[in-house]
């Protein structure tokens, strides 16, 4: 979970009190936050840190001072800030003046959207200095997945000759200082030489042109999303106007975290002043974006449901304060014998996407010492559920089969689940907002995860025979949910002479010994050699599948000898 370091001055200045520690804890749970260690009280307030934790990954905005602080104001009944000034929307989009930057066609390729804003009004004092570089690190490693869809610089505003330019040079003859350096360095030999090259090379690798942003005097700004040049790049404490841009592949979480920044230093007040960036491509929100732009949609509650799912008997009026303590806009209708709520987030949040998130503000927004604990009345007797039972008959076989039972993740990444079995990614569910491309999909199979621990099990002697029972999921339209989560068999023998028929020799061991008849079927599935592969058919339905590994996706996986895999579908079989 993501952990951040607040000024203590700066903090209390922003949130307008001052708490204990103690207090402060307990405040911090309106925020799904804690104290994750004390400052050292032998500094002057002015130098002291609090170390934060934050429990939720879905609520980028807390993970700075400012956001922080925000959420404990409002919990707290304080005032809802103003945004409307600098925020554009929908037919109402500000004006930038000069403010303007070029997206060339060149990096629609490599890293193709850019937004932008400048900070003004007042001098960058050290506190707040610190705060942008942290919340630039937090917002950019876990929300945009370690600057691979998301990344962040901030400019000397004085310095930049607008309007400013986004495009894509050739990376052995474009050179620049780049921070902490005092000699020009190709952008090739940034990725190579450089710190942050060496971290965050791995972005680029295989671009044949690399994203570069300068101002219209041809200075250079910064090689996004790597490294800020030693010039209009090096911010220092005591500047005056700050420009902030987002590069990557993702608008809608570039626009939310701007906007995140922008609110953040509003709060603290400062100025904002929105700029227009002109991409030649559409961006899905057409090819002129000012930003900070409000671009969340409305998300409906229903009273009926509000108690429901809360167990209490709150009122029209208590849902609407408890709304309004989490920054939420909030309308309300009679409708027939209820109460129906039109909630509008904040610029800063976009993590409403069903009536029950609407339902966990309320709760926040109530406080959760309000709800009184209740002890359980039901008398239950506990017991393993059918379909642990008959798992659990399933790995016994399977041990005395030979195999060995392994344990894996649920979530993977495109490439394991995906592209290094040959499979096609339409029915594979992938996570909205995941923290790592490494969890990014929902595992549509065990075979997968077997090929994996086979893939660093070379020096293991032969055979390797290893199964899971476990979850997979995918997406099924004919589901009320849209997707389905079965419970299912995997296994897998690794050996130089295995074979189709050993294996269907097995399966026919063990439909046996769970009581089933079956027939089967030639298929063609692109994880297993055509004319060596069946399906499983148990009245007629299919259950499973089994048949040799295709030598691409062993090739894929960097294994070297032959693999049978098979899949059963254990609820099915039930």
């Amino acid at each position: 979970m993501p952990k951040i370091e607040v000024n203590e001055k700066l903090f209390f200045n922003l949130l307008g009190t001052k708490y204990d520690y103690d207090t402060l804890e307990r405040k911090l749970v309106c925020g799904k936050a804690e104290l994750d260690e004390k400052p050292d009280m032998n500094q002057s307030a002015d130098e002291r840190v609090i170390k934060i934790e934050l429990n939720d990954t879905n609520r980028p905005d807390l993970w700075s001072t400012g956001g922080v602080a925000r959420q404990l104001r409002m919990h707290n009944g304080g005032k809802h800030s103003d945004y409307s000034h600098f925020l554009s929307r929908k037919g109402d989009i500000k004006d930038c003046g000069e403010r303007i930057a070029y997206v060339e066609p060149d990096v629609k390729d490599v890293r193709p959207y850019m937004v932008s804003f400048v900070i003004s009004g007042k001098a960058i004092d050290d506190p707040m200095l610190k705060d942008i570089i942290q919340t630039q690190e937090k917002l950019c490693w876990n929300f945009g997945r370690k600057r691979k869809t998301i990344s962040m610089g901030v400019y000397r505003v004085g310095d930049i000759k607008w309007p400013v330019h986004y495009t894509a040079v050739d990376p052995d003859k474009t050179s620049f200082v780049p921070l902490a350096c005092t000699e020009p360095m190709t952008c090739r030999q940034i990725l190579t030489d450089h710190p942050k090259g060496k971290d965050f090379g791995w972005i680029l690798e295989g671009a044949k042109k690399f994203p570069l942003l300068k101002d219209d005097k041809g200075e250079v700004m910064s090689m996004a999303p790597i490294i800020n040049s030693a010039t209009l790049g090096a911010v220092k404490v005591g500047d005056t106007g700050l420009m902030v841009e987002l590069t990557g592949s993702e608008m809608e979480g570039l626009i939310l975290s701007a906007n995140i920044v922008a609110c953040d230093f509003a709060d603290a007040g400062y100025d904002i002043l929105p700029v227009k960036v002109v991409h030649p491509y559409d961006t899905g929100f057409g090819k002129e974006i000012t930003v900070p732009f409000f671009f969340q949609q409305d998300t409906k509650a229903k009273l009926s449901a509000i108690n429901k799912l809360l167990g209490e008997t709150l009122t029209k009026a208590q849902v609407l304060d408890a709304l309004s303590r989490m920054d939420d806009t909030v309308t309300a209708k009679d409708v027939k014998d209820d109460v129906e709520f039109t909630i509008t987030p904040p610029p800063y949040r976009n993590d409403f996407l069903h009536e029950v998130d609407v339902i966990e503000d309320v709760m926040i927004g109530l406080g959760l010492d309000t709800f009184k604990p209740q002890r359980p009345n039901d008398f239950t007797v506990g017991k393993l559920s059918d379909v642990t039972i008959f798992s659990r008959k399933a790995k016994e076989l399977m041990v005395g089969l030979g195999y060995q039972e392994m344990i894996f993740n649920y979530l993977g990444s495109k490439r394991d689940y995906i592209d290094r079995m040959n499979i096609d990614a339409k029915n594979v569910i992938e996570i909205a907002n995941p923290m790592s491309e490494n969890y990014q999909y929902v595992r549509p199979s065990i075979i997968a995860s077997l090929l994996r621990a086979e893939s660093a099990a070379a020096n293991a002697i032969f055979p390797h025979k290893i199964f899971e029972i476990g979850k997979v999921a995918f997406l099924e339209p004919s589901e009320n949910t849209g997707t389905k989560t079965i419970q299912s068999l995997g296994f897998m023998t690794a050996a130089n002479n295995a074979n189709f028929n050993d294996m269907a020799s097995e399966v026919s061991s063990l439909l046996y010994f769970l009581d089933h008849k079956y027939e089967v079927k030639e298929v063609a599935d692109p994880r297993f050699i055509s004319g060596r592969q069946a399906a499983i058919l148990v009245n007629g339905k299919q259950v499973g599948i089994f048949g040799e590994v295709h030598p691409q996706v062993l090739e894929n996986w960097q294994i070297s000898v032959p693999c049978v895999a098979g899949e059963l579908n254990l609820e099915e079989l039930m």
